[in-house]
């Protein structure tokens, strides 16, 4: 019975390993549908972010499909920087680790955060959308 006990730990976590891996996949398979109608796309677990000629839409997945979509457009923006805890990184002297996000500043004065788990992916993305823009 000792090792039954002992055991029983064990067998919760593998149970919550398959249940957190299945909403995962769920994840990535409705971003994967959502993705086919951009030029190009990222997945994060923090956020999807696709770029479809002049727009750019973002939204947070879940296991039923992305959330709270936005789409602006690339010429509403007037400059995109990386931020690694609130504060503005040079893409140049970034770190390689640690979570990110991206800052839009649009001509409006509105603050759009993207955020991401990986900075070279994000400033991957910026070097990507300055191609775009004409900042």
């Amino acid at each position: 019975m000792e090792r039954g006990l002992l055991w029983l730990p064990l067998l919760v976590v593998f149970i919550w390993l398959a249940i957190t891996g299945k909403k995962e996949y769920e994840k990535v398979e409705a971003y994967k549908l959502w993705a086919e109608q951009f030029d190009n796309a990222k997945y994060d677990i923090y956020s999807v972010l696709g770029k479809k000629g002049n727009l750019i839409t973002w939204g947070k997945p879940t296991p039923k499909g992305i959330i709270d979509l936005q789409t602006f457009s690339l010429q509403n923006i007037a400059k995109i920087d990386l931020t690694i805890k609130n504060k503005i990184v040079n893409i140049d002297s970034s770190p390689d680790r640690g979570e990110a996000n991206l800052q839009f500043l649009l001509i409006d004065n509105n603050l759009i955060n993207v955020p991401f788990t990986d900075v070279n992916l994000a400033v991957k993305w910026i070097k990507y959308l300055q191609n775009f823009i004409n900042i």
